[in-house]
């Protein structure tokens, strides 16, 4: 298994990196982790040859943009759209005229799956609980060929965010904030936050991504936020795209 980051950026696309996008490569299914900008780089990796998740964490357009590139991909065995309460309205206008392509009209079938309440219709373990933001968003927990990748982007520290996280072999973050940086108004990770929730949870690796592209205008901003996060939990990365993380 492995994780491939197809966008790193919050918010917008700049040198830096596409909206984020993260892409989880298995022996049966690939899983893909929001749907930002970073998306339309899916045929790079993946043939269409074995079933597609999409998992979205919540409807911000930075984490939603990406859809409107489905008609490029060969996707032989369909694809399966997860998402909150309500996803089915929400999507259906997002992903249809006079925006883009309807999904009805793809070259492919897809169904949407809206979680928690129908997650038995999924074929792998997958645990969701609501985090903290300005609009609802979920956290993912995925129990995939013996490992755990969690996923919590657009949120502050809670503690279903340490409850996702719990000896997690991967533990997949936002770093919007800059160090020190903290807004209860407009809940997002800073380095040391995203440090301290995988110390506290015990997970064996952090992955940083979903930067800020207006404070992390450069790659060594991100250079600068992940040495913040190893002084607190030293089996940290900082994401870019391209990454290729074998678990």
């Amino acid at each position: 298994m492995k994780i491939v980051f197809l966008g790193t950026n919050g918010w917008y696309d700049t040198a830096t990196g596409n909206t984020v996008c993260a892409l989880i490569k298995t022996r049966r299914w690939d899983i893909v982790l929001d749907a930002g900008n970073g998306l339309y780089k899916l045929d790079k990796y993946c043939d269409g040859a074995k079933p597609v998740f999409i998992l979205l964490s919540h409807f911000h357009i930075d984490h939603i943009a990406g859809l409107h590139t489905l008609v490029k991909f060969k996707l032989k065995k369909g694809l399966i759209i997860c998402a909150q309460k309500g996803a089915r309205r929400v999507l259906e206008n997002f992903v249809g005229r006079p925006f883009t392509v309807p999904l009805d009209k793809l070259p492919y079938p897809v169904k949407i799956v809206e979680l928690p309440s129908e997650k038995a219709r999924l074929p792998f373990q997958i645990k969701t609980l609501p985090l903290v933001h300005a609009d609802p968003v979920l956290g993912f927990r995925l129990e995939l060929e013996g490992k755990t990748v969690t996923y919590c982007t657009d949120t502050g520290y809670c503690p279903n965010a340490l409850e996702l996280a719990r000896g997690a072999d991967a533990l997949i973050t936002e770093c919007a904030h800059l160090p020190g940086e903290t807004n209860p108004l407009w809940p997002h990770f800073n380095p040391e936050t995203a440090a301290r929730l995988a110390a506290e949870s015990g997970a064996k690796k952090l992955i940083l991504t979903h930067f800020s592209a207006e404070r992390y205008h450069k790659s060594d901003l991100r250079a600068m936020a992940l040495r913040v996060a190893k002084k607190t939990f030293r089996n940290s990365l900082a994401a870019k795209d391209g990454l290729d993380l074998a678990l």
